[in-house]
């Protein structure tokens, strides 16, 4: 059943690299407008304050106009950053400050290590995940790239006092399946915004 199960998510994994690469960077900037008009305006991103978004890579949701919004609106921004096998959400204060976080060997932006920054689980937790990932329904079934980091981030929000934050996927209309292969460790995102103008 397990190999079974990850050779349903290997395959899966393949095809959508397939169909991202496939995207023109014009058309995944036109989705990713259109999710940030529809995020902006969802009720749950309007009532969070402590947010915490992945910093795109350019086969994903661009989230920069995210984190325009959320400095404008005075919205507290908390960003990853991947240290072997854990993932710590750190606290980002401008566009400066996002222009400046040094690219990783992934060459995704992030905090270095080491770098003395607010640790949102130490503080006051977060209201709201947006999270990334290759492969979704909508049903809130998610296939992510394959190390857990979200997963695993989730069920230690889940222990915070706060309590565990909502969530909510991004993704362009080619990452949406009918059914995505997931196993008992994989958490389920409450909200998947994807770029289809309807």
């Amino acid at each position: 059943m397990a190999a079974a199960m990850r050779e349903a998510k290997s395959l899966l994994r393949r095809e959508m690299k397939q169909r991202l690469a496939a995207l023109s960077s014009e058309e995944k900037a036109q989705q990713s407008e259109i999710i940030l008009k529809k995020l902006v305006s969802h009720p749950v991103y309007r009532s969070s304050q402590r947010i915490s978004v992945y910093l795109s890579t350019a086969d994903e949701v661009s989230t920069e106009g995210i984190l325009n919004h959320m400095f404008a609106n005075k919205k507290k921004c908390f960003v990853p950053q991947y240290i072997g096998p854990r993932m710590d959400m750190l606290r980002l204060l401008s566009m400066e400050d996002y222009s400046n976080l040094p690219l990783t060997k992934w060459n995704i932006k992030q905090p270095a290590e080491g770098d003395q920054r607010e640790e949102a689980l130490a503080t006051g937790g977060l209201d709201l995940i947006i999270v990334p990932g290759l492969a979704f329904n909508l049903g809130g079934d998610r296939l992510g790239k394959g190390k857990g980091y979200y997963d695993k981030y989730q069920k230690r929000c889940a222990e915070h006092p706060s309590g565990k934050p909502k969530t909510i996927a991004l993704a362009f209309k080619e990452q949406m399946c009918a059914t995505v292969p997931v196993s008992e460790d994989d958490v389920t995102i409450d909200h998947v915004i994807h770029g289809d103008t309807q």
